[in-house]
């Protein structure tokens, strides 16, 4: 799992952006490495996405203003909202099933459309 951080620059988010970029990197480098052993290796670029850790920092960070902060961070999403656990699997499964046997090497953004917005 890599992150839209990867290729974004985001405020305060150096180290997550950082590691996220190096997940994206050797993932070209696994794909090369191994294509001939019909080994296949790309990875997923997720903008927010709706898990209880989303849940957790608002009650942490924002007690009392759960719901107000959770719309905005929805909001921020050009597509209205975060993602769903479910649609980060989906790819995920897509990439792992024989269905996607032409596919390595590549970066998958699952973003709500912040990337566009962003570059």
């Amino acid at each position: 799992m890599a992150s839209v951080a990867a290729t974004a620059g985001l405020p305060e988010r150096f180290a997550y952006s950082t590691s996220k970029g190096d997940v994206r990197a050797m993932t070209l480098s696994v794909a090369i490495d191994f294509v001939k052993q019909g080994i296949r290796c790309n990875c997923i670029s997720p903008a927010r996405v709706h898990t209880g850790f989303v849940d957790g920092y608002l009650a942490k960070n924002y007690p009392g203003r759960e719901s107000e902060m959770f719309e905005n961070l929805s909001a921020a999403q050009p597509i209205g909202r975060m993602a769903k656990p479910a649609e980060i699997a989906d790819l995920a499964l897509y990439l792992c099933s024989d269905q996607a046997a032409f596919v390595t090497g590549t970066d998958y953004p699952i973003d709500g459309g912040f990337f566009n917005l962003h570059n």
